[in-house]
Parts: structure tokens; sequence; C-alpha cells
């Protein structure tokens, strides 16, 4: 509470209450948040300048008190008054600028011993507490209050570019990105190249190719593997380990009618109960 012990022994003179050391300390509260005292009353006067003191006349009425300050970075007039109500102290805040208005109530025994008003050192008791109150329900936080206007000033500005944006009938609008995470691409290969290389790769070793893989699928897989061959159609060993395989005909089964011929051949095999010529085969034109 540095400046307050030197605030209040200037003051001393004119403490004969209470409510006059409540007052005194939340004066000082407002000096360290930025605030200069200019005057009492209401009305200003031409005699009004800034000054960390209490003027000669603050506690003339202790009933009510009225006080008038200033910020020290501009001349928005803020009046703070007190007025004394039974046990306790109402203090109310007007900042004629913003017209912003707070208050804050004050039990006095809560925080003043009224036996020790001419000893500094035993007369405030709970000045943390008296303290944090004031900043939190009566003053108006200096960086809430200067990211508030920053806020604002840039909302504005963000509406005036789009209104002037919208005006303009030459204007291309822009493309506004998918919002989302980037692909990760695990591939030394860079895009755009990245993008269906998997379907060039005979292994399938970059885990591509088919829209729906009979052999990736993740479901359970039966224990074929076309690596050991095919009966009378894949000799062993046609079929690399792990390479991508794509089944034709029925795998596993011997149809009558089929062998070899069916790969080898084509439409010379022995006649099949299943099997129809493509459409138009005997025109030749086709």
């Amino acid at each position: 509470m540095a400046g307050l012990e030197v605030l209040y022994t200037c003051v001393a003179g004119s403490i004969s209450c209470p409510q006059d050391a409540v007052v005194c300390f939340v004066h000082w509260e407002m000096i360290k948040n930025g605030y200069r005292c200019v005057g009492a009353g209401d009305e200003p006067r031409s005699s009004d300048k800034k000054s960390e003191l209490l003027p000669a006349e603050w506690s003339s009425n202790k009933e009510l008190y009225s006080l008038r300050y200033k910020a020290t970075d501009n001349d928005n007039q803020i009046l703070l008054k007190a007025i004394t109500v039974d046990s306790t102290l109402i203090f109310n805040l007007m900042n004629s600028g913003t017209q912003q208005v707070s208050d804050l109530t004050v039990n006095i025994s809560d925080h003043v011993d009224a036996d020790q008003l001419h000893t500094f050192d035993s007369v405030f008791k709970n000045a943390d507490t008296l303290s944090e109150k004031v900043k939190t329900q009566l003053l108006p936080s200096q960086d809430r209050s200067a990211g508030q206007r920053k806020s604002r000033s840039e909302e504005e500005e963000g509406e005036q570019r789009r209104r002037a944006d919208d005006s303009d009938p030459l204007r291309i609008p822009g493309r506004h990105p998918r919002q989302g995470t980037r692909p990760h691409w695990s591939d030394p290969m860079a895009p755009p190249f990245a993008a269906g290389g998997a379907d060039l790769d005979p292994f399938g070793s970059r885990s591509g190719g088919m829209i729906v893989d009979p052999l990736r699928s993740g479901y359970p897989r039966s224990g074929f593997d076309p690596s050991s061959g095919i009966p009378d159609i894949l000799p062993p060993g046609a079929v690399p380990p792990g390479a991508r395989f794509d089944p034709f005909g029925p795998v596993g089964r011997h149809r009558p009618g089929k062998g070899s011929e069916y790969v080898s051949h084509h439409w010379h095999q022995r006649p099949d109960p299943d099997h129809m010529p493509p459409p138009g085969y005997d025109d030749m034109f086709m």
C-alpha cells in the first residue's frame, strides 16, 4: 500500500469519522488505477487541476461525498459519489464520456477501526479485500476497457471493409478455403503427383488402387493367398507376395467345362451354360 500512508498522513486533520477513512482509501485506489482528482462537487470549476491529493473541502459533508476525476490519458470526467447509509457507505461512479455507471457498497466496520483513525498502521482492516472490491466492482479495468475499444474498432473496420467489397460491382468474390486439417502426405512423392499415384503402384505398397479392395476391406479374410497360385488358372508365384490381386472367375472352385483355356483362349473354350457372347459379336462392323 505504498503511497496510501503518505496520503493518509496529509489528510489526517480532515479525518474525523470512519467513513472519511474509507473515502480516502477509495480515492487512493482511483489514483493507482490512472486517475487524478480535479476537485470536489458535481460541477467543474476554473480552478480544477489534476492532482493525486484530495481537495481541501473533500470531507465537508459527512453524509454525501462528491469528487471529480479525470484519467491521465484523456479528459473524460468521472464523478464519484459516496452516500452514508447507517453503517454502510454506498459508492457510485459515473463516466461522463461513456455514461458507464458502477456502484459498490462497503460495510464500514469491516474495513475501518473507528478507534484507530489517527494510527495508519492499524486503522484499516482487510485492506486487500477492500482493494479487490474497488477494482472489480467500482473501477473500470483499464486493460479491459482498452481491449474492448480495440475489439470494437477492429469490428467496425471489418464491417466497413465488407460493405466496400459488397458495393464494388467489379470485384470478383474471393475463394474461401475449406476449413479443416491439411492432409498428411506421408509419401515422399509430393502433391499433386501423390493424388492417384497409388493406382499406378502394381504392388499396392501405398494402399491405393481399387475403391473397394477385397484384400484390404478391413473385413476378415479367408485363407485364400493368390501368391500360391490358382489351380488350372495361375501357376504359383504368378502373383507377387503382397501385391493387389483382382480375382477373375470363382476362386477355389472347378466349374464344369472350364479350364486354363478360359483365360488364354477367351471365347474359344468349351461351351459353358452361363457363358454368353458379347452383344454384336457377329457384326463385322463392330
